[in-house]
């Protein structure tokens, strides 16, 4: 399958993806490319954003392919069953959040300041095989989720897990902003579609 065949659903984050990360730079690059617009970037509630996500899905006027960061993989994990059936694809799912750990969720929330809550209704994490085929990619030094806990999320899912070594939260803090090396894991996630 090649990108010209089908919407790509970007799922951000808590707090969205600033320009210089690499899902901004993706919905520049790829033609077919658009972002899931949330209600509430800084004060998720599930949900709300599972509502938002199945109805840009659903409403895709082609088969869907769902890249995501952070709280977007917990969202698409939460809104699965209310997809119309075949019209996924498949999942990218990058950095997972583990929102079941509180320490680090309230230590970013200091950093967001005052317009920033912390995401309400995402835990726990749905554990149910997502019904389509789907890969973790995950960093072993992930402030926001340990990747054992990755790869126990990506287990229950039925998704491939690809270990992205000392990467972080796979974010531009973390020196991912254009990340060809994502790119390329992603071609070859949807020639294998």
């Amino acid at each position: 399958m090649r990108v010209s065949e089908v919407d790509i659903l970007i799922a951000p984050g808590w707090m969205n993806s600033p320009p210089d990360h690499w899902q901004s730079r993706w919905e520049k690059k790829l033609s077919t490319a658009r972002r899931v617009a949330m209600p509430d970037f800084n004060r998720p509630v599930c949900a709300d954003w599972t509502h938002a996500l199945a109805r840009a899905v659903n409403d895709s006027p082609r088969r869907v392919l769902l890249v995501a960061h952070s709280l977007g993989v917990l969202t698409i994990a939460h809104a699965a069953p209310q997809f119309a059936e075949g019209k996924v694809v498949g999942a990218w799912l990058a950095a997972p959040a583990d929102l079941e750990a509180r320490a680090p969720i309230e230590e970013l929330l200091k950093e967001g300041g005052d317009d920033v809550a912390i995401p309400q209704g995402f835990d726990p994490v749905p554990r149910d095989p997502l019904p389509f085929p789907s890969l973790v990619v995950a960093g072993s030094n992930d402030p926001y989720c340990a990747y054992g806990k990755a790869a126990e999320m990506a287990r229950a899912w039925g998704a491939e897990l690809v270990n992205a070594g000392e990467a972080g939260h796979l974010n531009a803090a973390s020196g991912y902003g254009p990340w060809p090396d994502g790119v390329m894991r992603l071609a070859v996630f949807l020639r294998g579609l």
